[in-house]
């Protein structure tokens, strides 16, 4: 399998949001989340979906942590990908350690596009016994083609129905690490 370059496409992709413009999105984000979980007890279970939640998770926890707003992190590696473009059956490469039941799960990701993961992965924490689980992610996709049942509770921003790559997403297992959200040229 020839597999392309970041670099071969970098220069034809369209910069859709920038650092600012995403860093923007999840300080709105955070106030949004501190107002729902601010008369908790018990801290709200935090958990990242690998490896494409990891920038934004790690950035909204600090913008929570500023807020004074406390969480327990935890994480999970849920795909369909596995480095391919297209999806296909869901394969958990990591669960959380800490129990669910009883606990409000707010589960971390970087994009809703048609929303199999998502959905397969909420479903799983509200089985594990959850009391209450919500939806993070960066971006979400703009298209009708969610699957029924899952949505986000928090969005950051919006990106158009094409290819997206950077701040967690990858192209071909590369660019996730890119400060902005990048959509292949038309």
């Amino acid at each position: 399998m020839n597999i392309p370059k970041l670099a071969d496409v970098i220069g034809s992709a369209d910069l859709i949001h920038d650092r600012d413009a995403l860093e923007d999105a999840i300080e709105d984000m955070a106030d949004a989340i501190c107002d729902d979980y601010e008369d908790d007890d018990t801290p709200p279970l935090f958990i990242t979906i690998m490896h494409g939640g990891m920038p934004f998770a790690a950035q909204l926890a600090f913008a929570l942590g500023e807020r004074e707003l406390d969480v327990e992190l935890e994480y999970l590696h849920a795909t369909r990908y596995r480095g391919n473009t297209t999806g296909s059956g869901l394969a958990w490469l990591h669960r959380p350690a800490t129990p669910l039941r009883g606990r409000r799960v707010l589960l971390v990701d970087d994009i809703l596009d048609e929303g199999h993961t998502l959905k397969a992965v909420k479903y799983w924490c509200e089985d594990q016994g959850a009391l209450d689980v919500r939806v993070a992610v960066l971006a979400t996709k703009a298209h009708d083609r969610r699957v029924d049942g899952i949505g986000a509770d928090y969005e950051g921003v919006e990106v158009p129905d094409r290819y997206v790559f950077g701040y967690g997403m990858d192209f071909h297992e590369q660019g996730r690490n890119l400060p902005g959200i990048y959509a292949l040229g038309e």
